[in-house]
């Protein structure tokens, strides 16, 4: 299936990682995920073959049987037309989707597995076009040559299960090497998302993007500007939830991509953090990042939101730079700024307005841990904390506890434990007074019934007294707080 190979080439299977394997090993790897997939590939290459149709397992399923990554999503690619592979699903698949038609992809699914299967096609860009130009084509060799990468481009015939490499991907692979199968400027005009792909594999899979290949990205940064946000924004989301997004970050930099997709990323590079504690602001970003990817235990697993927030914190700063008289810079209300910068940039590429909300709160309120100083926050300010970080309070304590960067042992462990404290009293205060549900002492009735008012704007007023009442000192009696309610109306009204 494989075809042999020297034995010192090696690999790596798991991304980002520093531990090579042989080229044996690999062919192991393959042995034991077409054992897997045999079901599927049998069946489905007996039915293309008796009608007198190719079909090929590619890409993606085909490079990642070979790092050892299990797959559930499977392409194919065949000869046949959209509609030959409809009929050819019927008594196979147990649902089928015809939504990518138009691309001449029929999906189905066929127990646990999702499974695409696309007529053989070349397709390109328009220059000043946002949607691929799509034609059939008329060979498997045709097909792999338009694909991004060379380790995307093998397939594996059916039934035969012979493997077709005609770019040399399987040497790109064992070499962690990203390569085009024709020129990169070619690859890169006739679909400029791919530029952006070949940051996600870098994070992803760990790979080293050829000279060639970057300095094509490079040259070509600008025309990434005709693909859609939608398009644009699905990438970085890959890119950040990869296992090193760091490593593809730095690329996007490095080409001028993130200049066009992502500009407050390198606008960062431009700044000195307050504390001079690393070379730029820059750094220290992609510095939590990574730190906020160490806790991600607290929250489950990876999380887009608390990463991009990571990202973002900071962004605020090249707008609110200021020179004192002594020599020190200040960034003051970057926060504010920052999140203000995000919800714009986050709003052109088209994400969700919960995702929009949730990391721009994060941003806003990455520095309110900062006035805690040494523990000395009251009871009120630690419910104030909870009360706004709201549904994004687990985040907000990864994201504070990721901004420690300081290079100073003594202070970072004072920092440490002065937010295990504020966390400890959390947990105790929601204990006492259910914190994640503050509500004011009384409710609108009640407001009405002690005020003797009817419904109107002195209600909701009243409300919100009663509830920075109740965040200053904690619940309170029933008669405690109409008493109050009558003080304050009182001093209102005179």
């Amino acid at each position: 299936m494989l075809p042999s190979s020297p034995a010192a080439t090696s690999l790596d299977c798991a991304p980002v990682s520093d531990e090579p394997l042989l080229i044996t090993d690999v062919q192991a790897r393959v042995s034991a995920e077409l054992e897997r997939l045999s079901p599927v590939l049998d069946e489905l290459g007996a039915r293309f073959a008796a009608a007198g149709e190719e079909l090929a397992l590619v890409g993606g399923p085909v490079r990642d049987a070979m790092l050892g990554r299990l797959q559930q999503d499977l392409d194919f690619t065949t000869s046949a037309r959209p509609e030959v592979t409809e009929r050819l699903l019927v008594g196979f698949a147990e649902a089928t989707w015809d939504i990518g038609r138009a691309f001449g992809t029929i999906g189905c699914r066929w127990g646990q597995w999702t499974i695409e299967i696309t007529t053989y096609r070349s397709e390109a860009y328009d220059p000043t076009s946002r949607k691929p130009e799509v034609a059939y084509g008329d060979s498997l060799v045709g097909d792999l040559a338009r694909r991004d990468f060379t380790v995307n481009s093998m397939a594996l015939s059916l039934p035969s299960q012979r493997l077709e490499d005609p770019f040399g991907g399987v040497v790109d692979l064992a070499e962690r090497r990203l390569r085009t199968p024709g020129t990169p400027e070619a690859s890169f005009s006739d679909d400029p998302l791919r530029m952006l792909r070949a940051a996600r594999f870098a994070a992803q899979l760990g790979f080293t993007v050829d000279a060639d290949v970057v300095a094509a990205m490079t040259d070509m940064a600008e025309r990434i500007s005709i693909v859609s946000a939608e398009r644009v924004r699905e990438e970085l989301v890959k890119l950040l939830m990869a296992p090193d997004p760091v490593r593809g970050l730095r690329l996007l930099v490095e080409t001028g991509l993130a200049a066009q997709v992502l500009p407050e990323l390198p606008a960062l590079a431009l700044e000195r953090d307050e504390h001079h504690r690393h070379k730029d602001v820059y750094e220290h970003s992609l510095t939590v990042l990574e730190q906020s990817i160490d806790l991600e235990h607290r929250l489950g697993g990876p999380d887009f939101v608390s990463r991009f927030a990571a990202l973002m914190h900071d962004v605020g700063k090249p707008r609110t730079r200021r020179f004192l008289d002594d020599g020190s810079v200040t960034f003051h209300h970057h926060d504010v700024v920052g999140a203000k910068l995000t919800r714009k940039r986050m709003q052109a590429l088209r994400f969700s307005k919960e995702q929009i909300q949730a990391v721009t709160t994060l941003v806003e309120l990455h520095l309110r841990f900062h006035g805690y100083g040494d523990g000395e926050w009251t009871d009120s300010a630690v419910r104030r904390y909870v009360r706004d970080a709201g549904d994004q309070l687990a985040r907000l304590h990864v994201l504070t506890r990721a901004d420690c960067t300081t290079r100073n042992r003594r202070k970072a462990e004072r920092l440490r434990r002065a937010y295990d404290d504020l966390e400890t009293r959390i947990e105790r205060l929601e204990a006492e007074e259910e914190l994640a549900a503050i509500r004011p002492d009384l409710d609108g009735n009640q407001i009405m019934e002690v005020l003797g008012v009817g419904p109107g704007r002195e209600v909701g007023e009243a409300y919100r007294f009663l509830l920075e009442l109740r965040l200053d000192r904690g619940p309170l009696e029933h008669d405690e707080a109409a008493e109050a309610l009558r003080t304050w109306w009182a001093a209102r009204t005179a």
